[in-house]
């Protein structure tokens, strides 16, 4: 059974991280969702709730669990016997460093792959930075993330 690590901080969970995970259940027979402790981000959730708002998502999605990893991803995702990382990819910006950091985990761990999905073009300009700000002044965020979300970034205004 072919596993991918989907790497990301999910601060939070969007619609488009969402899609990417459905594209990349077709293709691999789990997914793992691996929330990075990426404290320099400074992330709006904790871990925690992250990962709660995350499962509520992913509970229908046979195939995908969710897990929070400290350190390097490329160890990680050796550790537990993945074939494949999967990043998205929204524009053109995205590319450049997803691309090195790509070549890095290669240099690191030859066989591991990594595999680039772009989101349906409906979420390919959001990002969960975009939608903390929209929430932060009030905007609407119903059309970029689910509703355990946006009640979720309801409390954090």
């Amino acid at each position: 059974m072919k596993l991918a690590i989907y790497p990301g901080t999910f601060d939070p969970i969007t619609y488009g991280h969402l899609d990417v995970l459905d594209r990349a259940t077709r293709i691999f027979d789990r997914v793992l969702i691996a929330v990075a402790k990426n404290e320099a981000k400074k992330p709006l959730f904790t871990e925690e709730e992250r990962m709660a708002l995350i499962s509520e998502n992913i509970r229908e999605r046979p195939g995908v669990e969710a897990t929070a990893f400290p350190g390097l991803l490329i160890e990680f995702a050796r550790e537990r016997g993945a074939t494949a990382i999967v990043r998205g990819l929204r524009a053109l910006s995205d590319f450049e460093y997803e691309f090195q950091m790509a070549l890095m985990n290669r240099r690191l761990y030859p066989k591991m792959e990594t595999i680039f999905l772009m989101p349906h073009e409906a979420h390919s300009y959001t990002s969960s930075r975009l939608i903390k700000q929209v929430n932060a002044f009030g905007g609407d965020i119903s059309p970029f993330v689910p509703p355990n979300v946006v009640r979720a970034l309801l409390t954090k205004r």
